[in-house]
């Protein structure tokens, strides 16, 4: 059990990769504060996690307000007796060219995306440098690196969290505390899932390995990087695409 009893907070753990993420962890011993920003999705993650013996609760935050995610934390703390890990995975996205994209689809992406893990890292960072202990991983994405091509908010937004992630490293390795990024290519989840047959297809096509990714292989490497086996490991993206991207 590589994280036994250590307490992880994983956000946008209602479903997909967060909920992947989340089943991962707790089955290698961490116990686990289940984010999103709804309720019964996090709740159903809780359920889930029952069979893994750890402690789990779900809590509501819209990671986007300061004062809601400040809030989630400190009830964390409270509750759990402390933070070890953070995975910051919450994401929305609004895609639209950019011609046709409004103020409000840029705002919306980039507050929960970029904003909501500055909320998160900023207000989990005071408790671990307190414990000169922690493990911080946030989910970019393969548009951060290459860009995509309507996703002019979503690749902006992950790109912000690739910059953000290698200074938080640089300022915090000091306090034994690591931060890196999982840039995930494309995943079986509900958005690759209501893609028509034809660009599921093609976009295959475009991966060498030959197919999507599972939530699970994201899972897989979140887990390396929370773990003693990457403590010399910081300010690094650690790209899971199937090749697609290199």
């Amino acid at each position: 059990m590589e994280l036994n009893e250590k307490v992880a907070i994983v956000t946008g753990a209602g479903q997909g990769i967060g909920r992947a993420i989340t089943l991962k962890l707790a089955a290698n011993g961490a116990n686990i504060v289940v984010v999103d920003v709804n309720l019964e999705r996090a709740n159903e993650t809780v359920s889930h996690l029952e069979s893994s013996e750890r402690k789990a609760i779900a809590l509501k935050a819209d990671i986007s307000s300061t004062k809601e995610t400040e809030d989630m934390i400190e009830e964390s703390v409270k509750k759990m007796g402390g933070i070890h890990i953070l995975v910051n995975n919450a994401g929305i996205t609004r895609d639209k060219l950019l011609l046709r994209m409004k103020e409000d689809d840029w705002d919306a992406v980039l507050d929960v995306n970029l904003k909501g893990v500055f909320n998160c890292t900023k207000a989990v960072i005071r408790h671990m440098s307190k414990q000169r202990y922690g493990r911080i991983v946030n989910i970019a994405s393969i548009v951060g690196e290459m860009g995509n091509a309507g996703q002019a908010n979503y690749a902006a937004s992950k790109a912000g969290v690739i910059g953000f992630t290698k200074t938080v490293a640089r300022e915090f390795a000091a306090r034994n505390i690591t931060c890196n990024a999982v840039a995930p290519g494309f995943i079986e989840t509900a958005m690759t899932d209501s893609l028509p047959e034809n660009a599921r297809e093609e976009l295959t096509k475009q991966i060498p390995m030959g197919r999507l990714g599972k939530p699970d292989d994201v899972a897989e490497s979140v887990l390396f990087l929370v773990s003693d086996s990457s403590s010399y490991i910081t300010g690094q993206v650690v790209n899971v695409n199937g090749g697609m991207y290199m």
